[in-house]
């Protein structure tokens, strides 16, 4: 027992009360159940051997199911998984952080979605706590702290965090006691912050991972019967896909969320999904449709009322959208007009988006030919991203610093170089594969 804890201690858990603890070594021993991948990994430090010398072998079907990407059949399956998910990425579980996006995936999942039946919520229970409104208050509430941690200091900062609020706090109540009403309303809570969970395990690049988040998050959505934030979901997953450069699954993945969510659609989330489309399509070379994406996203955002968009959209405003169009132009090779868009792409206020902005500004001002002035912004940009935990700023910056080395030794580049070498993000963009 004081073993187990201790190696709980090392990796940052605290367990539950001996009384429980003792219940669970009872029921092991005597071959009632077998460590989970929870326990399972803290049992083999404690004793310095391996899961298999252990006679852990049968939890092996467990973790299989855990690393397989599917979308769940039913709420009681997506409680489960997500449980598991949460369990397994708090223990650090490194085939989970490791594993790599499935791409049927994808299509299984905005396809299952679209066709989907009426929404259902758990069979009854007798036991666990109950829960009300006033809990799910609270964890929209805590999701919330959470985002604004994320979109400031990006997604490595509070992750662990997150996944730790996620376990302790948030599984208990989805195995907990409620009435329908409180059902959806906690499914709808709970799926927002585990998207959370899949963006910051996005930004982090543990992108299987990430993907599993975002599988799980959908579920709940579909059967919270909310419909935006589902497609909001599907938006995520579509910005992934690009970023690993699946554009094909990014563009069915964007198409797919205007579709299912048409009959609730608000204008900001339409412009946003046109502009997930966009992005794909911008990687495919496909000029023609990804500006009449952007076309579609511009006009749809011209009718949005604050009013009546979800207050988790709102983010998504003209400087957002500018952003996305600047991505698009840079990845057309249409350097001029990204520099445009770019250029009133900053709003001030989201740390890691101005990054993002500065650094396709960077880039686009590279492509023009103007290495003087890419070096300037590359600089300031490693300025503004000092603070940033994100695997994602830092793929920005190898790409740069890969696009830069085709210029030649100019005396810009040369000093851009002995200024940057300094800065933390910079240091590991050399090291970025």
């Amino acid at each position: 027992m004081r073993e187990l804890r201790q190696v709980a201690a090392q990796r940052g858990h605290q367990l539950p009360s001996d009384a429980s603890v003792k219940r669970r070594i009872a029921s092991w021993e005597n071959g009632h159940s077998t460590p989970d991948v929870f326990y399972g990994p803290l049992l083999c430090d404690a004793f310095g051997t391996s899961a298999v010398e252990l006679g852990l072998r049968r939890g092996e079907s467990k973790d299989v199911a855990l690393l397989d990407a599917a979308y769940p059949a039913s709420p009681d399956d997506a409680i489960r998984t997500v449980g598991q998910l949460w369990r397994a990425d708090l223990n650090r579980y490194d085939p989970l952080l490791t594993a790599e996006p499935s791409e049927p995936a994808w299509n299984e999942a905005s396809l299952r979605w679209l066709v989907a039946p009426e929404p259902g919520i758990p069979r009854p229970r007798t036991e666990g706590v109950r829960v009300g409104l006033g809990d799910v208050a609270a964890v929209k509430t805590t999701t919330d702290v959470f985002a604004q941690l994320d979109d400031q200091f990006g997604g490595d900062h509070a992750r662990h965090s997150v996944i730790q609020y996620l376990n302790n706090d948030v599984a208990p109540l989805l195995r907990g006691r409620y009435t329908e009403q409180v059902g959806r309303v906690l499914f709808s809570a709970v799926a927002e912050a585990t998207l959370l969970a899949g963006w910051m395990s996005y930004d982090a690049c543990h992108h299987g991972l990430a993907q599993r988040y975002f599988l799980q998050a959908l579920r709940l959505a579909q059967d919270a019967n909310d419909r935006r934030l589902a497609g909001s979901i599907l938006s995520a997953m579509s910005h992934q896909a690009t970023f690993l450069g699946r554009y094909t699954q990014a563009v069915t993945l964007a198409r797919a969320a205007l579709m299912g969510i048409s009959p609730v659609a608000t204008p900001t989330l339409r412009a946003q999904f046109h502009a997930m489309e966009a992005r794909a399509l911008a990687c495919t070379g496909d000029v023609v449709a990804c500006e009449a994406a952007l076309s579609a996203a511009t006009k749809a955002l011209e009718g949005r009322n604050n009013e009546d968009e979800p207050e988790w959209i709102s983010y998504f405003d003209e400087v957002e959208l500018a952003a996305e169009a600047a991505h698009c132009f840079r990845d057309v090779n249409s350097a001029r007009r990204a520099v445009a868009y770019a250029e009133n792409a900053m709003s001030g206020s989201h740390v890691r988006s101005d990054f993002f902005a500065t650094m396709v500004l960077a880039d686009a001002h590279l492509r023009a030919g103007d290495v003087e002035e890419a070096c300037r912004v590359a600089l300031d940009t490693l300025d503004l991203g000092e603070q940033l935990k994100s695997a994602r700023c830092i793929s920005y910056l190898a790409e740069f610093r890969r696009n830069l080395s085709t210029v030649g030794k100019s005396s810009a580049a040369r000093g851009f170089a002995e200024q940057a070498r300094e800065h933390r993000l910079w240091i590991a963009a050399e090291q970025w594969g």
